[in-house]
């Protein structure tokens, strides 16, 4: 893992939502502060291990950040205040309560692959971006 890493961000490797999240966050962070790595993945997995949160059965994506593991609408909204401005304004939601802000984020998150679709494998990064994908 790279020394400079600020966050880490787990994503699920096989949804299409999760895919266009990533390359949301990779053409708006131009510092690289994110990397990445799929949460199928051996370093994914080892990562989960590491956090001891579940390895299987993938409900939320995952940022790790400073030594702590975000999930669910805590992680997403942390991620966008990673990104520079505006994205950061949306941190103003990390306010509200997590009982008020997850139930929407794992709405979505379990309608994911009917709404959006699913892959039958990960995402392969373009050759600018490799260095961000964590192997």
């Amino acid at each position: 893992m790279p020394k400079d890493t600020k966050a880490i961000l787990l994503f699920d490797g096989v949804c299409q939502l999760c895919e266009k999240s990533v390359q949301f966050v990779l053409r708006r962070d131009p510092k690289g502060r994110v990397h990445f790595a799929a949460l199928q993945s051996e370093v994914g997995q080892a990562l989960l291990a590491q956090h001891q949160l579940a390895k299987s059965d993938f409900k939320s994506l995952v940022l790790l950040d400073n030594g702590q593991a975000y999930l669910g609408s805590t992680a997403a909204l942390r991620l966008l205040c990673l990104l520079p401005f505006p994205w950061p304004l949306f941190g103003v939601f990390l306010w509200l309560p997590r009982f008020l802000r997850d139930p929407v984020y794992y709405w979505i998150s379990k309608n994911r692959y009917r709404w959006f679709g699913q892959k039958e494998s990960c995402m392969l990064p373009k050759p600018d971006w490799q260095d961000r994908f964590l192997s």
